[in-house]
């Protein structure tokens, strides 16, 4: 199985584009979004070509692949407008050997702890991060189009235990991680 994972679009159709072509090029089995689809959110700046309806049309076509947890600030009028789910606060994805739990990480000490060794993938911060704490890894793949404290627009690919982190402007890798 191989995902591609991705946080914290916040309605940018320009940085959503290029996920997308990252997507077409990765070819994985489904892109895992870690909340905060549309809406920027009131701590934001607007993210370039902040379009919330032009990225619904262009994520609509893909529903078959995606898989969505909520972020802090999806609400159920996007879900409205949105063909695939995007209210669960968290996903659950066992690999054959590994379990990984997906939520946004707004909530993140509410998240039930899966069994030691586990992985929780989480996003909100917009900060890339690869750390473990009380025997649980904790992974974030940083923002697609608001990176913060100098990290670059990104998104991650998970396939036989391996983490990699890559730059969405042009798919190039800068870390890795390996269960």
């Amino acid at each position: 199985m191989k995902l591609m994972i991705a946080s914290d679009i916040h309605g940018s159709a320009f940085f959503a584009a290029q996920l997308l072509e990252r997507f077409a090029e990765e070819a994985p089995d489904r892109l895992l979004i870690l909340g905060d689809i549309l809406y920027h959110g009131p701590r934001n700046d607007l993210p370039r070509d902040y379009a919330p309806k032009k990225l619904i049309e262009m994520l609509n076509p893909l529903a078959d692949k995606l898989l969505c947890v909520r972020g802090n600030c999806d609400t159920e009028v996007d879900q409205m407008v949105l063909k695939f789910p995007i209210l669960s606060d968290t996903a659950v994805i066992f690999d054959g050997a590994n379990i990984l739990t997906a939520t946004h990480g707004h909530h993140l000490d509410t998240v039930a702890a899966p069994m030691k060794d586990g992985v929780i993938l989480y996003g909100h911060t917009h900060i890339p991060d690869n750390s473990l704490k009380e025997g649980i890894r904790y992974i974030n793949p940083g923002s697609v189009s608001i990176p913060k404290n100098g990290s670059v627009n990104s998104y991650m690919t998970y396939s036989d235990g391996e983490f990699v982190w890559k730059n969405v402007s042009d798919g190039k890798a800068y870390d890795s991680f390996k269960l």
